[in-house]
C-alpha cells in the first residue's frame, strides 16, 4: 500500500466541499502530485475538537489538509486554475478578490439566515458574470480557485429558503456550468 501525498480531513460543508472540488481539479491537472486519502470528521461527536485533531489544526475546524511530503506548496504549475503572478498579475490579483467576497459575503451572510443580504450578493455574483463564464480572468474568464471557493456556498441557497436563483440568469448558467464538471461532481461527493 503506497501511502498518499495529502491527508484531507473533511466533513460534507461547503467548506470542506470548496477543498475536495480544487483538490479534484488539481487531481484532474497534475495527476499524482495531488494524490490524496480522505479522512471523513464526525462533527455530531466533536470529532473535530479532540486533541489529535487540534494538533493538526489548532482552530478545531474543517477541512484540514496535511502534506506530508512538504516538498511544494504549489501544485498547479501550469497554471490551470490559477494566474500567473508575474505576467498575469491582474488576474492573479482578482482571484484572491473573489475568494475574500465570499468570505466575508457568501459564505456567512446565508449562514447566519440574512436573505435580503444573500439576494443582494447573488446580484453582484450575476453582474460580475456578464458575458462571462467564470468569475476570474479576462474575457469571458477561466476556471479558478475563485469559481471552487464561492460554488459550494451557492449550493446551498435552498436550504437557507431561497428555493429559486432563476431570476439570476447569467448566475444560474455558472451554477450548471460549474457543476457540470467532472471535478466537481468529484468533488461534490467527498466524504462519501
Amino acid at each position: 500500500m503506497s501511502i498518499k501525498i495529502f491527508t484531507f480531513y473533511t466533513s460534507p460543508t461547503p467548506n470542506g466541499k470548496k477543498v475536495s472540488m480544487y483538490l479534484e481539479e488539481l487531481e484532474a491537472v497534475d495527476g499524482s502530485k495531488v494524490d490524496y486519502e480522505v479522512r471523513k470528521i464526525d462533527m455530531s461527536k466533536n470529532e473535530q475538537k479532540e486533541d489529535w485533531f487540534i494538533r493538526i489544526n489548532p482552530n478545531g475546524k474543517i477541512p484540514a489538509l496535511v502534506d506530508h511530503p512538504r516538498v511544494d506548496f504549489h501544485y498547479d504549475t501550469e497554471n490551470k486554475l490559477s494566474f500567473n503572478p508575474v505576467n498575469r498579475l491582474k488576474d492573479y490579483s482578482e482571484a484572491p478578490q473573489w475568494i475574500f467576497f465570499a468570505h466575508g459575503g457568501v459564505g456567512p451572510m446565508p449562514g447566519q439566515g440574512y436573505g435580503d443580504e444573500t439576494m443582494r450578493l447573488y446580484s453582484v455574483i450575476e453582474l460580475r458574470l456578464t458575458d462571462r463564464d467564470y468569475l476570474a480572468d479576462p474575457d469571458r474568464g477561466q476556471n479558478s480557485i475563485a469559481d471552487a471557493n464561492v460554488f459550494p456556498w451557492i449550493l446551498a441557497h435552498k436550504f437557507i429558503g431561497i428555493e429559486s436563483v432563476d431570476e439570476f440568469a447569467n448566475f444560474k448558467k455558472w451554477i450548471d456550468r460549474v457543476h457540470e464538471r467532472a471535478a466537481v461532481k468529484a468533488g461534490l461527493e467527498i466524504p462519501a
